[in-house]
């Protein structure tokens, strides 16, 4: 068996890279830094480019895993890992992955295993053309991992049957909505839609990552499905999700290290370049052996997912912890060598490192996915 990307998914990743290249550089990001620290912007749309939208839909990054017969290109997270990784590198601030890799496959999955196959069917039928094509961006929220499994966020909000779901990405963007509710006896899952919900605008240290409170009423209307079938998904999901995010985050790290390492050629001291000091080169070695260590368990988790193997929810957790490590050291390191520049809203290092930080807690933090791995171990051990 040969363990290695086909020529296929390299180029996919290739173009991914070269677009973001160009549509999604620093300046960018920075522009959108500006607008939400000076408050010179409504939350949602302005600062996030529809033409970095519009390319990345052109080369079918929301519809990755999207099947065919609903106009995606109906590929695996084998193929999605890549990409991810790229976006990351990029620091991409569109919701790609909580539309075509969080909520779609939820979608997919419903009208797949839900007893009411015919209305979840009709559902997916309707919303994952649109997604695919990036007409329509959707995301997912209401739930959590922890150490003990996926928990829900969603809470009641009043007397009036009203729903609040927390710390929604991308939640001013999407017009659809796919909500995880657990009633205190069975998991449930919601598809509403954005005119039916309020959003807030949610605090964050990381400007790059839009985060909202969604006020919603669940009901007969927007349930997709529930028990044990909704139990499955939201296993899957936060699987899914944790696996998007590890890969992003080895994207992230590497950009951390790369600015770090071309600071540190040019930054001189004592005559000379930083970099050629062991008390600089060190602790950059030790994030590229760390990061070099992470993405082989991130391309294995995306394996196992791909192919639903049993041990999947233990490997994406190795791939988690690890990530989540390599990019708090690379983010640590970076910052280092930096020095008192590497504080200063200037430096460009500070969207990626807040960034990072981000998506290192989102999904369950390094905590969290070696306490999983543990007790897979501990299992294992009594079996």
């Amino acid at each position: 068996m040969r363990f290695a990307f086909t020529e296929q998914q390299l180029e996919l990743r290739a173009a991914v890279r070269t677009v973001l290249e160009q549509q999604c550089t620093a300046g960018d990001l920075r522009a959108l830094a500006d607008l939400q620290r000076t408050g010179g912007h409504a939350h949602g749309d302005v600062g996030r480019s529809a033409a970095r939208w519009a390319v990345l839909s052109e080369l079918g990054a929301p519809g990755l895993l999207v099947p065919v017969e609903h106009g995606g290109l109906g590929l695996t997270e084998v193929d999605l890992v890549g990409v991810a990784e790229e976006a990351g590198r990029a620091g991409v601030p569109e919701p790609l992955f909580e539309s075509g890799a969080m909520a779609a496959p939820v979608l997919v999955g419903a009208a797949a295993l839900s007893a009411e196959g015919a209305r979840a069917g009709a559902i997916a039928a309707d919303a994952l053309p649109a997604i695919a094509s990036g007409e329509l961006v959707s995301t997912l929220g209401g739930v959590e991992q922890t150490a003990d499994g996926p928990v829900t966020t969603s809470h009641p909000a009043g007397p009036d049957g009203s729903v609040l779901t927390p710390r929604v990405a991308g939640a001013a963007r999407a017009g659809l909505f796919v909500l995880a509710h657990h009633t205190g006896s069975a998991w449930q899952l919601h598809v509403v839609g954005a005119d039916s919900t309020r959003v807030t605008p949610a605090p964050s240290i990381d400007p790059i990552r839009d985060l909202g409170t969604v006020e919603w009423t669940p009901g007969p209307g927007t349930l997709l499905v529930e028990g044990a079938h909704a139990a499955t998904l939201v296993d899957d999901a936060v699987d899914r999700a944790a696996l998007v995010t590890a890969a992003q985050l080895l994207g992230l790290a590497d950009r951390l290290i790369t600015l770090a390492v071309d600071y540190a050629k040019e930054r001189r001291q004592f005559g000379r370049p930083i970099g050629s000091f062991q008390a600089v080169q060190h602790p950059l070695a030790d994030v590229r052996v760390r990061l070099e260590f992470a993405r082989p368990a991130a391309y294995r988790a995306a394996d196992s997912v791909a192919r639903g193997i049993g041990d999947r929810s233990e490997h994406v957790s190795m791939a988690k912890a690890l990530a989540s490590d390599a990019a708090d050291l690379a983010a640590r390191v970076a910052l280092q060598v930096h020095g008192a520049i590497g504080y200063t809203w200037e430096c460009d290092l500070h969207l990626f490192m807040k960034h990072a930080w981000s998506l290192s807690a989102a999904w369950g933090n390094g905590a969290v996915h070696r306490a999983r791995v543990l007790a897979a171990a501990l299992r294992r051990a009594d079996d």
